[in-house]
């Protein structure tokens, strides 16, 4: 059985920036990193872009300190009382553990759904470029950024691309029906097709068909329909789990002595929202691994207290957005020179910004929602 040190469960942001930030501060304690990944860590947001049209190879992650890391080798079981992580049938002990284990798509759940491609992985997306090549129609099936990004990225491509959702525009039910006529804007520009306020029913001989009766033709499928959160370890090791996620402190602490959660598996209090956040950002799930991770080392300041947020691409066109992203009351459009901004707000304070082409709108609503003010523009 090996030296107990820091080991870490899954090698995306989280996980990566949990081990950076422990050896960091102790850099002659034993580290380990497991994960199912079959390749060395890489960045994920461009998968979607500019890996996809192949404009790169080059997604491996920028590490600052050599990191040893296990690939393939899933972890099968943790022992909390013991401090004991089983991987590739060998046991490991550990004096702290962090818990990054991400999230994994949601198959399509229809007859045929299997056939559908997917992209999360490195080896997701190497499928999915490479299925490009010899296809001249796609259909997407979701409307979420990742399928708005992919969706674009095919048509870049010159491939004839369906995007469909149950909603009327993308990310209508998230960031309201202004904000979804300005993405779906953006999306058709990229000479993508939009169907809205529809359901895929059934894939099939090249084909997916609708719960309307039409019939798309499709060399290729896309299922960007969300991701669940892989928290069946933790779970199984007693961790209850809230919503699907690990419950965890601003400090990424599960409540259990050493042992943390960071990133997508993670549901963590932000100290600046005053509440737990369920986030799928990936700065954000890097934020809070550097935050596991200094814990786990001993520093006790460290603690998650940023607006989460992210970019998107769209075609040629960058989207921001900050935000609390547990909803909001109420919502405004401004149109910007060559872009717009939608704020958010909930009892007199802004708790989101979504803009393009605005960035001092961008900088100046992180600052609000930090501040708990008002939006600069009335909101009726």
């Amino acid at each position: 059985m090996s030296d107990a040190g820091l080991i870490v469960i899954g090698s995306g942001p989280a996980g990566i920036g949990a081990a950076e930030a422990f050896r960091a501060r102790r850099p002659d304690a034993p580290l380990r990193i497991f994960t199912a990944d079959t390749q060395q860590p890489y960045q994920r947001p461009p998968l979607s872009k500019e890996f996809l049209r192949g404009h790169t190879d080059d997604v491996a992650m920028d590490i600052t300190t050599p990191l040893a890391t296990d690939l393939s080798t899933p972890v099968q079981h943790i022992d909390l009382s013991n401090r004991i992580v089983t991987a590739g049938d060998a046991e490991y002990r550990y004096e702290s553990l962090v818990l990054a284990s991400g999230a994994s798509p949601v198959p399509l759940p229809v007859p045929g759904g299997d056939q559908a491609l997917q992209l999360r992985s490195l080896d997701d997306a190497k499928r999915l470029r490479e299925a490009t090549n010899s296809a001249k129609t796609a259909v997407v099936v979701g409307a979420g950024f990742i399928g708005c990004e992919a969706a674009a990225s095919f048509a870049a491509q010159g491939l004839s691309v369906t995007l469909v959702a149950p909603d009327e525009a993308p990310q209508q039910k998230r960031l309201g029906d202004e904000a979804g006529k300005q993405l779906l804007r953006l999306v058709e520009a990229t000479g993508v097709r939009f169907i809205g306020g529809t359901k895929v029913t059934s894939l099939r001989d090249g084909s997916v068909q609708l719960d309307d009766g039409t019939v798309l033709d499709a060399d290729l499928v896309l299922a960007a329909t969300g991701v669940s959160p892989n928290a069946g370890l933790a779970e199984a090791a007693g961790i209850t789990l809230r919503d699907g996620h690990i419950p965890v402190g601003a400090d990424m602490s599960t409540g259990f002595d050493g042992v943390y959660a960071a990133g997508d598996v993670a549901f963590a209090v932000n100290a600046g929202a005053g509440r737990a956040l369920a986030v799928e950002h990936w700065q954000d799930a890097a934020d809070q691994g550097e935050i596991a991770g200094a814990r786990a080392a001993g520093d006790d300041d460290a603690t998650w207290s940023g607006v989460p947020g992210f970019w998107t691409t769209i075609g040629d066109t960058d989207v921001k957005y900050h935000a609390w992203g547990d909803g909001y009351q109420r919502s405004r459009l401004i149109e910007r020179t060559g872009g717009f901004t939608v704020w958010y707000e909930s009892d007199g304070a802004v708790v989101g910004v979504l803009t393009c082409n605005a960035d001092d709108d961008y900088e100046q609503g992180e600052e609000l929602i930090t501040a708990g003010k008002p939006a600069p523009v009335p909101m009726s």
